[in-house]
């Protein structure tokens, strides 16, 4: 009876145990895959020599299978941390493309100053202001102060030159003495003589580049600047004025029964936005030769369109040939830079020749007084 008690206790000892190690091979293995996990989140290698010896002496008595499973999780759980951290590159590469936008802000700045511009000096006129009596034939020096308002420097190769009027004695064109940088200003002096024959006299005056291109005042640097003068006679001239009589010839002229055949006379006031028609007389009649406008900076323009030109004649009455032989051309003619009692040339865009007398403006609403003959050809 003492044997058959004693094999029941020596085979529950030794099973107790091996579950004992089974139990505790089983949480040392639970307890190392939880450590490889919280290792390899880390990236950091936490094995050391001592608990690879006892995973050997575990794995001699805990079954094949087990270590084979726990050794699989530990190859499965390892990989797929891994492309967590190539997944950092950084995409935010597109960043360069803004530099074309930068240069495309800069070229759109810089294109609006015009090489070569002038603008009026303060004053404008240093001597010989507009209608300064003069008596005739006498010599007077002509200076204005003119404003470099361009981005280019004005060198001893550009010069002041006669545009169109009077000349009254003045050379051609007189060059500039000194650099002119942008922004600075200079005094240009012209010697002239007054006519012999008493009368309003005026001449236009443009800068020329070393090329020879014109520019002058105003917004767009076209605008010419001028002088005029009044011319009384000497003690030795008659006191007689011709420039009434040649003033009021134009307006005996008017009266249809007194046109000459092949002439056409006519009164026209046209105001800013008025389109002329020279070959019927008319205004805003659909075949325009010029175009009264004003500008932005309120500068009054005569614009010759349709092939028609223009040209400034002087204070004296032109006849047919004196316009054939005047030097006319599509350029704007600027009302301001006009006296009143100047006469002007003209050829339509049917190619007839005619003159216009300038006899007043409205200085309220800048209303003309023109009178017109137009030659009309056989």
């Amino acid at each position: 009876m003492a044997e058959k008690k004693r094999t029941p206790i020596r085979f529950g000892v030794l099973t107790a145990l091996v579950w004992l190690v089974v139990a505790a091979g089983i949480i040392f293995i639970l307890w190392q895959v939880i450590n490889r996990i919280s290792s390899a989140s880390l990236l950091i290698s936490t094995a050391t020599p001592n608990q690879t010896q006892i995973n050997e002496t575990i794995a001699a008595i805990v079954n094949n299978q087990l270590t084979a499973s726990a050794t699989a999780t530990l190859l499965t759980d390892t990989p797929s941390l891994m492309p967590t951290s190539n997944q950092t590159p950084s995409p935010t590469l597109p960043t360069p493309k803004m530099t074309p936008t930068t240069s495309a802000v800069i070229q759109t700045d810089t294109p609006t100053v015009l090489c070569d511009q002038a603008a009026a000096g303060n004053p404008l006129d240093i001597t010989i202001p507009d209608d300064t009596v003069i008596l005739a034939g006498q010599s007077f020096i002509k200076i204005w102060k003119l404003i470099n308002n361009g981005s280019c420097s004005w060198t001893n190769e550009y010069s002041a030159s006669f545009f169109y009027g009077d000349q009254m004695s003045a050379p051609a064109s007189v060059l500039i003495k000194e650099t002119v940088a942008p922004g600075q200003s200079i005094e240009i002096s012209v010697e002239m003589i007054a006519p012999q024959m008493p009368g309003t006299y005026q001449g236009n005056w443009m800068l020329a580049n070393p090329s020879g291109e014109l520019f002058g005042i105003g917004p767009n640097g076209n605008l010419p600047f001028w002088v005029r003068i009044s011319v009384v006679g000497d003690q030795n001239t008659p006191t007689q004025s011709p420039s009434p009589t040649t003033t009021l010839s134009p307006t005996e002229n008017i009266p249809v029964t007194a046109t000459p055949e092949g002439q056409r006379n006519g009164k026209l006031e046209p105001i800013p936005g008025d389109d002329i028609d020279l070959d019927t007389l008319t205004i805003n009649g659909g075949d325009e030769d010029l175009l009264y406008q004003v500008d932005a900076s309120n500068y009054h323009w005569l614009i010759p369109v349709n092939q028609a030109t223009v040209g400034v004649f002087g204070s004296q009455a032109p006849d047919l040939q004196d316009c054939q032989d005047a030097n006319m051309s599509t350029a704007p003619i600027a009302v301001d830079s006009l006296a009143v009692g100047t006469y002007l040339c003209y050829t339509t865009n049917q190619g007839n020749l005619g003159r216009a007398l300038l006899d007043a403006v409205d200085p309220e609403n800048y209303t003309l007084t023109l009178f017109l003959i137009t030659w009309v050809q056989p």
